[in-house]
């Protein structure tokens, strides 16, 4: 994938910010943390915070940057054990069946475009280049047919979706047949 998730190495006190502000953004949500819990559980100050990171809204797109990132390397490692063809397309609905496995809350990025979605929040950037990279990924996998990566695309968002919000526990099944019918045209 060739979107730029990268983060510049923080201090250990801003690393261990991240980590807290991760994990209570994603289990609670963004707009139900504030500043004071994730300094507490990070076992730093507020002002830590502030001068590490200058505001919640640049923590906020600090956390979901770094779960973009985390989430790439995931599914790019789980596509290249595959040979090129189709089955890497099919590699990336096996990516997020392992990877829901520990994530009860589904999709970060849904949940956080629930929250911040609309407002000009920094983190909307990121949440958009997440799913332009999604879509590039598939788009790339297929040889460059921006049709067919699409609609993959489509299919893997809605499994994601089907399986945590709804409840699907056979959402990625599901789409990794429709998804197996579009690749054999």
């Amino acid at each position: 994938m060739s979107t730029d998730f990268s983060i510049a190495p923080l201090t250990p006190a801003g690393e261990r910010l991240l980590d807290a502000a991760a994990d209570l953004f994603y289990r609670r949500g963004i707009r139900a943390v504030g500043v004071d819990l994730i300094a507490d559980v990070a076992g730093t100050t507020k002002k830590t915070l502030y001068d590490r990171f200058g505001s919640k809204d640049a923590l906020v797109a600090l956390y979901l940057r770094r779960r973009a990132q985390l989430w790439q390397a995931f599914v790019g490692d789980h596509v290249e054990r595959v040979p090129p063809g189709p089955g890497r397309a099919l590699a990336v609905f096996d990516a997020l069946e392992e990877w829901l496995v520990d994530q009860d809350r589904g999709c970060a990025f849904v949940n956080a475009n629930a929250e911040i979605g609309g407002t000009g929040h920094p983190g909307e950037a990121v949440i958009r280049a997440d799913k332009a990279a999604m879509r590039a990924l598939f788009t790339g996998l297929v040889g460059g047919d921006e049709d067919l990566g699409a609609q993959l695309h489509l299919l893997y968002e809605g499994a994601n979706v089907a399986v945590t919000a709804g409840g699907q526990a056979d959402g990625i099944e599901q789409a990794r047949r429709a998804a197996t019918r579009l690749l054999r045209g």
